[in-house]
């Protein structure tokens, strides 16, 4: 994964984490083919070179040497794209699947929670890593991460809202048909799971976290709240300006949406998809090519769409106000005269 593109000064990377949970009760379709088509799309589209591309899913095909995307290996990949960042690159996360939301220590949060991602295995990646991910960028290098899941505004802790916005935020739930399902999974069920796994019966999620998973288990769970402080700043502060840039696929509140396969008539290729990965995708495609787009007409256009097709999920851009009308996965200087 340390090939340049075009520009021998710079290189475009990516880690794309799609999971399906397949044969659980937790089960979703449409993930794995999400970051699947997005891979194309980065080569095609926006110049990235297949060896920078890093694909984690837990796909049943029979490869006997295949990553699976757990906590650990999420992270050891998103570790490896930051340590071998250099000013001028551009790094991007795509991540397909559960989301959720734990209990906070935080006072005046909104929701009273914290977000987090769930990889196959359950070993959570909250906030608070992300945030640690975007402190180590070097400056000059964009981070994108895209994450198509449940409850992901607010995913990198402490990076500003720039739509969303919270002030107006209800209590929106996509509904649940024969269409689709959330991609949710509730802390109560998380606690059960772990609580039978470790055979303690306790509510601290931590606890079981720690657990199960040991020093690959979040730093929200292995540090104290006063040494989180300490690392990342108060509680209720904002960075003001740093290089991480989240499109969410829905507010903090909400849950995001996977198409069922037998619902998907309206695509020829009849694919299982995520609802905001989907967007993205009609959003890029219906810009001629070498025509950019901003972080903001990406977001807006992808709400645009999401409320055409019924959809009640509002995704979020979170980002320094530097980078509100920065180019979508382009260098970290380009801007772009957004007309949304």
């Amino acid at each position: 994964m340390e090939n340049s593109n075009s520009n021998s000064h710079s290189k475009k990377v990516a880690v794309l984490v799609g999971c399906n949970y397949a044969h659980t009760q937790n089960e979703l379709h449409g993930c794995i083919n999400d970051v699947i088509a997005m891979r194309e799309t980065l080569v095609k589209r926006f110049g990235f070179e297949l060896s920078n591309i890093e694909l984690l899913t837990d796909a049943n095909d029979g490869s006997n040497n295949k990553v699976l995307p757990t906590g650990a290996n999420i992270k050891a990949a998103l570790n490896r794209m930051i340590d071998r960042a250099h000013p001028g690159d551009v790094l991007y996360f795509h991540y397909s699947g559960h989301g959720t939301r734990i209990p906070s220590l935080k006072p005046g949060h909104p929701f009273r929670s914290d977000e987090a991602i769930v990889p196959c295995d359950f070993n959570l990646i909250t906030d608070v890593d992300f945030r640690e991910l975007v402190n180590r960028i070097p400056k000059g290098t964009s981070f994108t991460i895209l994450s198509d899941s449940c409850h992901s505004g607010g995913l990198i802790d402490k990076e500003k809202e720039q739509i969303g916005p919270l002030a107006s935020i209800q209590n929106n739930i996509c509904p649940i048909t024969n269409s689709s399902n959330p991609k949710s999974i509730t802390f109560e069920s998380l606690l059960q799971h772990f609580q039978s796994l470790t055979k303690i019966n306790t509510t601290d999620i931590a606890t079981l976290l720690l657990q199960s998973f040991g020093r690959d288990s979040s730093l929200k769970f292995r540090l104290s709240p006063l040494e989180l402080e300490d690392a990342f700043g108060p509680f209720g502060s904002f960075k003001k300006s740093d290089e991480g840039i989240l499109l969410s696929g829905c507010q903090a509140n909400e849950t995001s949406a996977d198409m069922n396969p037998q619902v998907v008539a309206d695509r020829s290729d009849g694919k299982a998809y995520g609802a905001f990965s989907n967007a993205v995708q009609e959003v890029v495609k219906g810009q001629p090519v070498g025509r950019d787009l901003s972080n903001r007409e990406v977001v807006m256009g992808a709400r645009d769409i999401l409320r055409k097709q019924g959809f009640e999920q509002h995704p979020c851009l979170y980002c320094s106000d530097e980078n509100v009308d920065a180019i979508f996965l382009g260098q970290s200087t380009g801007k772009v005269n957004s007309s949304l």
